[in-house]
């Protein structure tokens, strides 16, 4: 019934298996990828031309299932929604290395579904679904110029490691993906606790290493199926349009991308293109004329040709700046008068403002994924409006590259924030970016980290981040590696290679080609160069603020931090919360208590947070034998009174410990409700509090006058009966 195709081979420290033939079989290519007991499917569907794309029509989609982990979805709705943070991340690590490997101007209507159908919480379904996701590339025959094979590496007790499992990450310094063909290196994403330059280029090279395995499986894969290959859609623009098109422009080129001024620059560009349709494009389409689009096309490419060429053969970029010359820097703080911390990074005409608040650990993000079940206390949100490219559209959610920028930042300072235990404050940062043109992750870097010294946050060290660009022309054999690209660079260039890190390593790493790949040398030197950037721009931060303010704003709440023994935690917190929810009521504070008996009071008000403070620990005092209390009588008996002297806690003042004279009646004594002064005399080998109003004068506990004058005492009278 079916016709399955196996291969299988060492990866890493298990093998991967890769299965076609099974399931999902009407898709143009789908493959079974088993990684351990990580098992995830991937469908490539390759149709043929989208009509009304001007880019490469590629959907690239990471599906979590909660039942592959034996889990049901928490919250109302019972069903998978809209993605998690980390499938939207792990569709764009899918993406990324995939896209440069289609032919220039392809329309072909493609799409990648990784579907997750089993995890076995050892090995990561990331890396078996991107290799997964070449392999279903192949057996549909797509017309791509190479397979890629994935690789994570990661570094555990000094020691460099591929493919480590996810305990071996818990205690990982680096955690570094690669994808790569036979010999170039297509994609770069990492976090990494300080990690040197050379330390960072070995693990690229055993990551180059490791993902030929992977390659070599997959080339077994498609010599057994023979696909069939499918044809590519490319759009072409007419040989004599751009002929044409570069005749109109020729005097002009020159000065086509000589104004460091972005919109004056974009400005101009416009106004020549339209000129130059006016010229070309009859107002009446006729078939022996020039197309408008074609036109739009061609004069796109010609311009990206001229960027390419000045900057390949006269070393001269569209601002003016030298090849490693960075745009200038202004960085401001505190410019927020009711936030807890604010900052303003301006490179160029790129410009961050990210704003830090600190809450209390009840403000921690719930993260409940397919793999995770945890708390999360810092956060990096990026939003990219439309002003910021002059731009008008509809406002909408955070999209995929909102997300992906944002969590690029968090992971580059992740290493520095202050572990909780030093700092117990949940800290969420938000960058804004006003104004973009080129490198606005790293602006948001630069300016999250002005922002939380801002706050007064004690991070580790600063960290600081840079764009690095590339152009190449393969036949002339030229390379330039350019420092701190603007959009224009981006936009006609072969790389966007983003470095963030501290004066001592990396922290964050992302690259994406535009090519097919990058040789191992143009990385090392684009490592280099950014160092010498990152130290450059980190000295102009710390010009502006040197170190963490030494005291947080008066806005930000103050946590202040008790432990009490575990067991007594259900003292604080009371029957159904009653204790714990009266105290939050009465004082104001927030109060967050670990299992380890780690209670945290929270609180902008300090006289509420004191009265809170002094509250749980009269809950949580054990009684001093000796010591006088305030008590109040709570129940009346024949042979006593119970009084209440600590919160929950009462004792026994027997009849002859009321008073001085003979007590024959205890209600003529004492009302329940009465306030009294107690001495605890005695906490007997049942636990029981033996209490006096016959206050010793030594402080001794022992009772005065003429205790036991009757025979004294309990000892002669049997237990005492139960409350």
């Amino acid at each position: 019934m079916f016709d399955v195709k196996t291969v299988e081979g060492p990866f890493g420290p298990t093998n991967l298996k890769l299965e076609t033939g099974k399931l999902a079989t009407l898709a143009t290519g789908a493959v079974v990828a088993t990684y351990g007991g990580t098992v995830v499917l991937v469908t490539a569907v390759v149709g043929g031309e989208k009509p009304g794309f001007d880019f490469f029509p590629l959907n690239c989609n990471y599906e979590e299932k909660m039942y592959a982990a034996g889990k049901i979805s928490g919250g109302f709705f019972k069903r998978e929604g809209r993605p998690s943070e980390d499938a939207i991340l792990i569709s764009r690590l899918i993406d990324r290395p995939i896209r440069p490997l289609f032919p220039k101007g392809c329309r072909n209507d493609v799409q990648i579904i990784a579907t997750v159908l089993s995890v076995d919480k050892v090995h990561h379904p990331d890396i078996v679904a991107m290799n997964g996701a070449s392999a279903a590339l192949l057996a549909a025959g797509a017309p791509i110029a190479a397979p890629v094979g994935a690789v994570r590496i990661g570094k555990v007790d000094g020691k460099l490691v591929a493919n480590p499992t996810e305990e071996q990450r818990e205690h990982s310094t680096l955690d570094l993906i690669v994808s790569a063909t036979k010999d170039k290196i297509m994609m770069v994403e990492a976090g990494a606790h300080e990690i040197p330059e050379a330390e960072m280029l070995q693990a690229f090279q055993l990551a180059q290493t490791e993902a030929q395995k992977s390659l070599a499986l997959q080339q077994q894969f498609v010599d057994q199926l023979k696909p069939e290959p499918q044809e590519a859609v490319i759009t072409s623009v007419p040989d004599e349009v751009t002929a044409a098109v570069k005749e109109k422009i020729s005097d002009k080129l020159g000065a086509a991308f000589r104004d460091p001024d972005k919109q004056a620059r974009e400005k101009k560009v416009a106004e020549w293109q339209g000129w130059m349709i006016e010229q070309l494009v009859p107002k009446e389409q006729t078939d022996d004329g020039f197309h408008k689009n074609h036109v739009v096309e061609a004069f796109d490419t010609i311009m990206k040709q001229e960027l390419r060429r000045a900057i390949l053969e006269d070393d001269e970029r569209p601002d003016g700046r030298g090849i490693d010359e960075i745009r200038p820097i202004s960085c401001e703080v505190g410019l927020l008068p009711q936030t807890h911390g604010s900052a303003l990074f301006t490179r160029g005409q790129s410009q961050a403002l990210t704003v830090t608040t600190l809450g209390t650990p009840g403000d921690e993000q719930i993260v409940d994924t397919m793999l995770l079940d945890t708390k999360k206390r810092y956060m990096h949100h990026y939003n990219f409006p439309p002003y910021s490219t002059g731009e008008s559209r509809p406002m909408r959610g955070p999209g995929r590259r909102e997300i992906g920028h944002g969590a690029l930042a968090e992971r580059a300072l992740v290493p520095v924030i202050p572990d909780s235990e030093n700092f117990p404050y949940t800290l969420r940062l938000v960058s804004e970016l006003l104004s973009s043109n080129g490198s606005t992750s790293m602006a948001s870097v630069c300016g999250s980290t002005l922002s939380l010294m801002d706050a007064g946050v004690p991070i580790k060290k600063p960290v600081s981040g840079i764009a690095m660009g590339l152009i190449t022309d393969p036949e002339a054999g030229v390379t330039k590696v350019l420092t701190d690209i603007q959009g224009a660079e981006d936009f006609a260039g072969d790389m966007d290679f983003k470095v963030a890190g501290t004066a001592d390593g990396i922290t964050a790493l992302q690259m994406d080609m535009k090519v097919v790949g990058v040789p191992y040398e143009v990385m090392e030197q684009a490592l280099e160069k950014a160092k010498t950037a990152r130290l450059f721009i980190l000295d102009k931060m710390l010009a502006t603020i040197p170190e963490p303010r030494p005291e947080m704003s008066p806005l930000a709440p103050r946590i202040t931090t008790m432990r009490v023994k575990p067991e007594q935690i259900r003292v604080i917190i009371g029957p159904g919360g009653k204790m714990i929810n009266e105290i939050i009521d009465a004082t104001g504070v927030s109060i967050d208590i670990e299992d380890d008996g780690t209670v945290m009071i929270g609180s902008t008000d300090q006289d509420g947070a004191k009265k809170a403070i002094a509250w749980i620990e009269s809950l949580v005092a054990e009684p001093e034998v000796g010591k006088v209390y305030d008590g109040k009588v709570v129940k009346l008996m024949p042979f006593g009174a119970f009084v209440e002297f600590m919160p929950g806690k009462d004792g026994m003042v027997h009849v002859s410990q009321i008073s001085d004279h003979r007590v024959e009646n205890v209600e003529d004594e004492l009302s329940v409700g009465d306030q009294v002064k107690v001495q605890l005399t005695e906490v007997d080998s049942q636990g029981r509090n033996n209490l006096t109003m016959k206050i010793g004068q030594d402080g001794s506990g022992k009772p005065s006058g003429n205790a036991g004058r009757d025979g004294g005492g309990r000892g002669d009278r049997g237990p005492r009966p139960p409350r």
